[in-house]
């Protein structure tokens, strides 16, 4: 009997069959009918954020650092890694903000939480795009951490999925960058669905919506 390998690549070798051996997968125009029209509001991205158990609060552009030092206060936040760019004008003061110059996951594991900026984010799916960048930081520094604190701008929302790749194509292809989805704290669901959190990252996932206007 074969094996689920060999014939998952019978099964492309038969596709490709008639492709010439010349023939480059760059050449060939690929259809992209995608949706586009889609609710990009922030309270459609608020919604899709809590049904998936975040924290979502709003606040002025100019409040980001008050927020969340307020809202380190209420959970008994401490310590918080932050990536080296992340912008003065966000860090909050009573909070230790631990700069990740290469931390290790064991000293990640012992500060209370995360605290980033993302490259930009989807109403429609309640999902943040982290690119590795300034404002970002590198993977681990938001998958070790219990606590994960993100600021979105307003003018990073988009509606859908093809636009916010779009958005970070250029740190993808330009830059090599890998780039995470969140949407959500971590969390699995064993066969009877029993919902766990915390398991592949952060158990906890406050969003701060920095608008220019609070309506």
């Amino acid at each position: 009997m074969p094996s689920a390998r060999e014939d998952i690549l019978a099964r492309l070798r038969g596709a490709l069959r008639d492709v010439p051996p010349s023939e480059r997968a760059d050449e060939m125009p690929v259809a992209r009918g995608y949706r586009r029209a889609a609710d990009a509001s922030l309270e459609r991205f608020a919604e899709r954020l809590r049904d998936y158990h975040a924290t979502v609060v709003h606040c002025p552009a100019d409040a980001v650092a008050a927020t969340v030092a307020g809202a380190c206060a209420d959970r008994g936040v401490r310590r918080l890694a932050i990536p080296p760019g992340l912008p003065q004008e966000w860090r909050p003061d009573g909070v230790a903000l631990v700069e990740d110059h290469g931390l290790t996951a064991h000293e990640l594991d012992g500060i209370d939480g995360a605290f980033t900026g993302c490259a930009a984010a989807i109403a429609e799916t309640g999902t943040l795009i982290l690119d590795g960048g300034a404002t970002c930081g590198r993977r681990a520094l938001t998958l070790v951490p219990d606590l994960h604190i993100c600021v979105v701008r307003g003018e990073q929302l988009v509606a859908l999925v093809p636009e916010g790749i779009a958005a970070v194509a250029d740190a993808v292809i330009g830059e090599q960058r890998p780039i995470t989805l969140v949407s959500g704290p971590s969390a699995s669901s064993d066969i009877e669905l029993t919902r766990v959190e915390g398991v592949h990252g952060p158990r906890q996932l406050l969003v701060v919506i920095a608008e220019a206007l609070v309506r």
